[in-house]
């Protein structure tokens, strides 16, 4: 296929992806929790065709990865007694079968066995022991203090988890607003952070901004008419040359 042909396909090809995940953005502009997301590329050489003179070189474009911005939300009053939000870093921390998840979504609840759980039922880790927080069905005050410390009825139970991970580019999106962590061999569980600050009755909005999101799709769909048409004159340009070469 023609060189200018592939480079403008590839390009088409990351355009596409930018506006799925500009338009999840905007899908998401109302999660809890959730953080807005961006295509990342890079430049991918590859030799041309044989040829006596020009470049020996072409450059395409290629997906790399997903980054993702980890910056504070707004925090949004609920006024419900088992709704979370951490102001500053750090992840709550959830029991699952796949092993510990990480979210910023603090939409919690009480199961019918006492435990503090997440909205799909996954227990909420205690900072102290990594274990699920019990809570008593029939307290009548549940607050929270300094550092994530639960207060029932005058007594600490337990102390919700919020973890910190400093290499966040090791998170792995599992959807609903969970990560997993992959650790190397020798790395250690993310540590408990006990000077964490917990809202109560809080939780914490997405951080997109509708506004720069739109704005980005109108400039990813001019892109991608622009190198449309570059394809089709291309594609002219290549059918001129044969009918001319033909009548030669």
């Amino acid at each position: 296929m023609d060189n200018a042909l592939m480079i403008g396909l590839t390009r088409q090809m990351t355009l596409r992806r930018s506006m799925d995940i500009v338009a999840n953005n905007i899908a998401n502009a109302n999660t809890t929790g959730f953080k807005v997301e961006t295509l990342l590329l890079e430049n991918s050489p590859a030799r041309t065709a044989e040829h006596s003179d020009g470049p020996s070189e072409l450059q395409y474009v290629e997906t790399w990865g997903m980054g993702r911005d980890f910056s504070q939300g707004a925090l949004e009053l609920t006024n419900r007694p088992f709704d979370f939000a951490i102001e500053g870093d750090g992840f709550f921390g959830l029991e699952t079968d796949a092993g510990t998840e990480y979210t910023r979504d603090g939409r919690f609840h009480v199961d019918n066995i006492g435990q503090l759980v997440s909205a799909d039922g996954s227990p909420v880790l205690d900072a102290d022991t990594r274990a699920p927080i019990i809570l008593d069905p029939n307290a009548q005050n549940v607050r929270i203090i300094d550092g994530g410390a639960v207060i029932e009825d005058g007594a600490q139970v337990g102390r919700i988890g919020v973890f910190n991970i400093v290499d966040r580019g090791a998170l792995s999106k599992e959807g609903n607003g969970r990560y997993t962590l992959e650790l190397g061999p020798e790395e250690a569980e993310p540590l408990a952070m006990f000077d964490a600050v917990v809202h109560q009755g809080y939780v914490e909005g997405s951080n997109v901004s509708s506004i720069v999101e739109l704005t980005d799709m109108m400039q990813i769909m001019r892109a991608y008419a622009s190198v449309s048409k570059f394809l089709k004159d291309a594609e002219e340009l290549n059918r001129s040359a044969i009918e001319r070469l033909g009548k030669a």
